[in-house]
């Protein structure tokens, strides 16, 4: 299934009654089986623009669709946040397979793939628990078991691991790759860092401030894994540097906006 973001534009009206262009001029596709990342300054729409192909928002012009969807199958996403809004109440297995369950999944379904995806981000013996009890790492590794068990078509994730200490990310991000190789979901993904976004992406779509627009579309030509080896390293700091320089001055007058 491929996802075609078509000539999309978002205006609201802000407090002051004055409209405002969020987002303009905005095509891509993303390609099955392709993890496609955006990445810009603050402000500039990325979120936005994830709400709108996730079918959360409405775009104020343009359409997004997908193309190679058989019958009239209704394409399937799921959306991983930064802060994951797991059901205090229920256990990790009880959060896992909370998206089948509302599918009406059987019973038998849904133990297969709750198992089956706790196992894959790592958190068997841990069934049990309940997400209080629970690291941060560990309540991101049950809402991203809780999106792949409804195998979407699309995965979505908006900045899921930016409130976890550097550490910890840099594992998530070497799991979640892990994960992908395993599934290869189409996915986009959201983040305001440039060496995650080089680590992660097939392509990585750079964003300009508001309204956002699309600066440059980067295909990034390194193994999918092992990128973070150092034999890459003078080639994936090149894209790093090249994102930088097509966003920096965006960045340093967000910055003084935000002051």
């Amino acid at each position: 299934m491929k996802i075609i973001v078509e000539n999309v534009e978002k205006r609201f009206i802000d407090s002051r009654k004055q409209e405002v262009t969020a987002l303009k001029n905005i095509n891509f596709t993303i390609a099955e089986q392709e993890f496609v990342v955006l990445v810009g300054p603050s402000g500039c729409g990325k979120s936005t623009l994830l709400n709108i192909v996730g079918g959360l928002m409405s775009p104020s012009s343009g359409e997004v669709y997908f193309g190679g969807v058989k019958g009239n199958k209704e394409p399937l996403l799921s959306i991983v946040f930064q802060e994951i809004a797991l059901f205090p109440w229920r256990t990790v297995y009880e959060n896992v397979v909370f998206g089948l369950e509302e599918r009406g999944a059987s019973k038998e379904e849904q133990r297969e793939k709750g198992r089956r995806y706790i196992e894959m981000v790592g958190l068997s013996g841990f069934e049990s628990a309940y997400p209080k009890q629970l690291s941060g790492g560990m309540r991101q590794r049950a809402g991203i078991a809780r999106a792949l068990a409804v195998e979407p078509d699309l995965l979505l994730m908006d900045e899921p691991f930016s409130a976890l200490d550097a550490q910890t990310r840099t594992i998530m991000q070497e799991e979640l790759l892990s994960i992908w190789n395993r599934t290869k979901l189409s996915t986009l993904y959201v983040t305001h860092n440039i060496q995650e976004a080089v680590y992660l992406a097939d392509r990585v779509i750079v964003m300009s401030r508001r309204p956002g627009e699309i600066k440059s579309i980067i295909p990034i030509d390194l193994p999918k894994t092992g990128r973070n080896e150092e034999k890459y390293r003078v080639e994936f700091d090149r894209y790093a540097d090249q994102i930088w320089q097509l966003i920096r001055h965006d960045a340093q007058e967000a910055l003084k906006e935000a002051e």
